[in-house]
């Protein structure tokens, strides 16, 4: 096999790009402002390859990834002409991905770095006697910041997170800002949000917030006015999806050490959208999580929380009718 000149054009889905002696590190933050994500990069969560993709187009019968070695076990896609084509199951301190076997002819790849680690990428090589160009994503660009939920961690593999499932889905090139346990819209987020290009954007508040205790009542809808202020800063007619918490069993009806519950969180998230539409923010839309994921689905969450790797699927599945009624019902 041979290398091909590892380079930033490959890669898609991630913030900034680390350029190390030893190869090239995704981010999901800008890493040279670490430190202002407090803390340890949003809890340790923005170096996770979350969404994060390789892109070439080739006609080798095979390609192979390597990387420094896995911190635990983790899993990659090989995607062709969009579609799973394998996933790849890799023990902790694996150094290489190898995809083989693959469609004569000149195909379309995606590599689907892990959900759940972060990786240091040292290389990329196709079949000696191949071609492979870098494959550029001119699909509309989408932004989805949340929880787990939205990290998707217990997802069966890579592109088969939601917001994977979903960006196919809808023909969007996306760009996962799920950070496990970290959601609790620091200013920096919306900042982030802000700078990035998008054409549209979907947040999902809540849980994190609850869990953690992070805002009181007082403060959740400041905050996230000022987080939707912030994005508005720069994406003024881009549309902004905020998404309230899905079902989560016992919090629904017991209040956190603050006196929350997610019902008063959704009810908090429909208020505040109402009043910046009715401010003049037309593109400003809400979807409530419990039409998404609901009661009636709570056998596919593992932990009364968490959805599993089907419930993940069912996120993916669902997204695009309701993102499109959200829409349609605010233009009415």
């Amino acid at each position: 096999m041979k290398q091909l000149p590892l380079t930033d054009e490959w890669f898609h889905g991630a913030v900034s790009l680390e350029h190390r002696e030893d190869g090239i590190k995704p981010w999901r933050i800008p890493y040279a402002d670490y430190e202002l994500y407090a803390p340890e990069g949003i809890g340790g969560k923005a170096e996770i390859c979350a969404g994060v993709r390789l892109r070439l187009r080739s006609d080798s019968a095979e390609v192979a990834v390597s990387f420094l070695p896995l911190a635990d076990a983790a899993a990659m896609d090989c995607l062709v002409a969009g579609q799973l084509f394998l996933t790849l199951s890799l023990p902790a301190g694996a150094t290489e991905a190898l995809f083989s076997g693959l469609p004569a002819g000149i195909n379309d790849l995606e590599i689907w770095l892990p959900q759940n680690i972060g990786m240091t990428v040292t290389g990329l090589r196709i079949g000696s006697g191949a071609a492979g160009d870098p494959l550029p994503d001119r699909r509309p660009r989408w932004i989805t910041y949340g929880s787990s939920i939205t990290q998707c961690v217990a997802a069966s593999s890579p592109s088969r997170a939601w917001p994977a499932i979903a960006a196919a889905d809808c023909g969007w090139n996306v760009t996962n800002l799920g950070f496990s346990g970290n959601c609790h819209m620091e200013p920096m987020i919306g900042r982030l949000i802000r700078d990035l290009p998008a054409d549209f954007i979907s947040i999902c508040v809540g849980v994190n917030i609850y869990g953690a205790g992070t805002l009181s009542p007082r403060m959740f809808k400041p905050l996230l006015i000022g987080l939707l202020e912030t994005i508005r800063d720069r994406h003024k007619e881009t549309p902004l999806l905020v998404i309230s918490p899905i079902y989560g069993t016992v919090r629904e009806t017991e209040p956190n050490p603050l006196g929350f519950t997610l019902p008063m969180m959704r009810e908090d998230i429909r208020q505040t959208v109402e009043l910046l539409r009715e401010r003049g923010d037309r593109q400003l839309y809400d979807l409530d999580g419990l039409s998404w994921f609901g009661p009636e689905d709570e056998a596919f969450l593992t932990d009364g929380l968490h959805p599993g790797a089907e419930g993940y699927e069912l996120l993916g599945r669902r997204f695009r009718a309701l993102q499109q009624a959200a829409l349609q019902a605010r233009q009415l």
